[in-house]
């Protein structure tokens, strides 16, 4: 393994650009919310330096076991991929992800030890996602329950980076359940929006909900979840005194979202697919840079 291979397998893998801005808002929002909802002052900036780097690190250990429980097909309908082609081998990437556990474990022991018992929930339901929870070929058939068994990983990631501010604190804010069922539906935006594919960039073999459900219906499906990631953000903004924002600037979001469906629908292209894509991610950047920052931005002015 060089650094020059492992360089560009982050930029096809794990692209350090879009994924640093993404969790740095995700982790910071996250423990602002769980101050804000409880009526309690920003923890100290170890809370929110152990947040980053436990999020990034998860998020790099969700990426090893994706490459390591789906190697198989990647080496029959990815070939491309760097794993496949020879770029790196899964024992290197493996190794990584090995070496990123006790890093992960310090970093949360650091700002408060009992966090330990949360991490390791989230990693037994990444050990379970990996073994697809023992029953492979029935999961795969059951699309939506696939979605949704391997997308609540996400509230209980949430759940241990708000615990950065809570658990010390001593309890959870009453609302908190709303930000991560927020979690929840923005993992879903997600997943769906980066399956939504042009009929002529589908792969046999590879799974897409483009391809499972048709372009209308698939997008239609993410068009909803936008929407009631929206309502979600709402909730979070009555509960954090900017519910106008949410509405106001959620709906400016949301209504974007929908027109970029719209047009895929309309024409499912290449680029329609790529900005659908492009729009998701934005989609929940957005989202959490509103819950998290928009009640500390609006006491300053």
């Amino acid at each position: 393994m060089t650094p020059a291979a492992l360089w560009t397998y982050q930029k096809e893998r794990f692209p350090l650009a879009r994924t640093v801005p993404l969790l740095a808002v995700f982790s910071a929002a996250s423990i602002s919310v769980s101050a804000e909802m409880a009526g309690r002052p920003l923890p100290g900036w170890g809370a929110f330096a152990a947040g980053f780097a436990v999020a990034m690190l998860l998020f790099f250990q969700m990426r090893v076991c994706d490459e390591y429980k789906d190697l198989e097909d990647d080496k029959r309908y990815r070939p491309d991929r760097p794993i496949p082609r020879g770029l790196i081998s899964l024992r290197a990437v493996l190794a990584l992800g090995l070496v990123s556990l006790p890093v992960t474990a310090f970093a949360a022991w650091a700002w408060h030890p009992p966090l330990l018992w949360l991490l390791g929930v989230v990693w037994l339901w990444l050990l379970a996602m990996t073994a697809e929870f023992g029953a492979p070929r029935w999961l795969k058939a059951r699309p939506v329950l696939y979605l949704a068994s391997h997308m609540a990983i996400m509230p209980l990631i949430d759940l241990l980076l708000t615990a950065m501010e809570w658990l010390p604190a001593g309890t959870p804010a009453f609302w908190l359940g709303l930000f991560l069922a927020l979690s929840f539906v923005n993992g879903c935006v997600l997943e769906i929006g980066r399956k939504l594919w042009a009929p002529q960039n589908e792969i046999d073999g590879v799974d897409t909900y483009s391809g499972l459900w048709g372009p209308k219906k698939a997008a239609l499906i993410w068009a909803a979840c936008v929407v009631v990631s929206w309502g979600l953000l709402v909730g979070v903004g009555a509960a954090t005194g900017v519910v106008w924002v949410a509405v106001l600037l959620g709906g400016a979001g949301a209504f974007l979202c929908l027109r970029a469906a719209a047009g895929y629908v309309a024409a499912p292209t290449a680029a329609a697919q790529k900005r659908l894509d492009t729009v998701a991610g934005l989609w929940v950047f957005a989202c959490y840079a509103l819950a998290g920052f928009a009640p500390l931005i609006v006491r300053m002015v």
